[in-house]
């Protein structure tokens, strides 16, 4: 008989409300919905938890509870305290204030599921005293949707490592909004009477593609991110020269925001400027095509020369990257002592609300 676990969601926007759903869609749950936070209120209930999938958004609006992290954390250390259950966070936000608290949750014996970015790619001392705090306590914390949404690339990393292959490269298209952006707009065929860049940012903008302000999405700090997350865990493979990365802004990434438009502070404005350099993206274009190659926004992890980078690169009309992606897809290639000379790829959707609550609820499976 699977044991029971208690949950508390932080987070109930896009990906926090499907995974809601899916979570109260299990049949015969083992899993206990105690709490649900928003930035403006909280639901906590021992004895109560929540199981009507119709009615969990008035259950959560109906209450008067202000949110607070640390009157939280108490709860929840008291439960693990008082009962031989698993105790459970999932973060849901993209919230930094609520990635520092991972490690005193996981002291305290209580497990974090997140597809939040943020602690794993910032200040590389968070990212080690997380660490540090899992294997005090023996509290797991899953974050298989910081990188590729649901695919399955950091277990896969991890698993490469842990049995002792050896990592020659990493590379791929990270970036469901790049991938989207530059399957639509160098295809390799026809480039000059292909799409402008700007027409084709604004549709992505405007399918929900990109964030509010194209530019977050243009700097490549999202890249930059999994970049980071992945390299962290790659440098424990045998003769990996990877440097210890402080932080995501450690290593070069090649930002696509035209100098001019840099501090542009509306997603609007910046849409109405950026057809001003659509000749500069075209001429790239031409350039790529006259090669018979397509232009890709690709991270590169080489623990080899000791390399991390992102940036526009080109790549021949029958590689995986200019044949295999369609839509917002993810595809990454791990070049292993193993998997050589043929790599092992993995891709797939790599955002989406459905996908990412999926693949944070797969990490919450892992802990029964």
């Amino acid at each position: 008989m699977a044991p029971t676990v208690f949950v508390a969601v932080i987070g109930a926007g896009l990906v926090g409300a499907e995974f809601i759903r899916q979570l109260l869609s299990i049949p015969n749950s083992p899993f206990k919905l105690i709490c649900i936070a928003e930035s403006t209120c909280i639901y906590y209930d021992e004895a109560k938890p929540i199981t009507d999938v119709a009615t969990w958004r008035q259950t959560l609006s109906a209450s008067t509870e202000q949110p607070d992290m640390h009157l939280l954390t108490r709860r929840l250390s008291a439960l693990v305290s008082a009962a031989s259950s698993k105790v459970a966070v999932v973060d849901n936000t993209s919230s930094q204030h609520v990635a520092s608290l991972y490690p005193v949750w996981l002291r305290a014996g209580i497990n974090v599921v997140t597809p939040n970015k943020k602690a794993f790619s910032g200040d590389v001392a968070l990212w080690e005293d997380i660490l540090a705090a899992s294997a005090q306590s023996g509290a797991k914390c899953y974050h298989e949707c910081s990188v590729g949404a649901a695919l399955p690339v950091i277990s896969t990393l991890k698993e490469l490592v842990a049995t002792g292959d050896k990592i020659i490269k990493i590379e791929g298209v990270f970036s469901g909004t790049m991938s989207y952006i530059f399957n639509e707009f160098s295809t390799g065929h026809a480039d000059p009477g292909g799409p402008s860049f700007s027409s084709v940012v604004k549709q992505a903008r405007e399918k929900g593609y990109t964030e509010p302000h194209p530019a977050d999405d243009l700097n490549g700090f999202d890249v930059a991110r999994k970049l980071t997350i992945l390299s962290r865990i790659a440098a424990q493979s045998p003769a990996s020269h990877l440097p210890r990365l402080q932080t995501f802004q450690s290593f070069r990434t090649t930002s696509l925001i035209p100098a001019a438009l840099e501090g542009i502070p509306t997603g609007d404005e910046f849409i109405a400027r950026l057809p001003e350099f659509d000749a500069e993206f075209a001429a790239m274009r031409t350039e790529a095509s006259k090669e018979g190659k397509v232009l890709r926004f690709v991270g590169v992890i080489d623990p080899v020369k000791g390399e991390v980078k992102a940036g526009l690169e080109r790549y021949p009309m029958t590689h995986p990257f200019a044949t295999s992606l369609g839509g917002s897809d993810n595809i990454i290639m791990f070049h292993t002592e193993r998997y050589s000379p043929r790599p092992l790829i993995v891709q797939g959707a790599g955002a989406g609300a459905a996908v990412t609550a999926m693949g944070v609820l797969g990490d919450l499976l892992k802990l029964l």
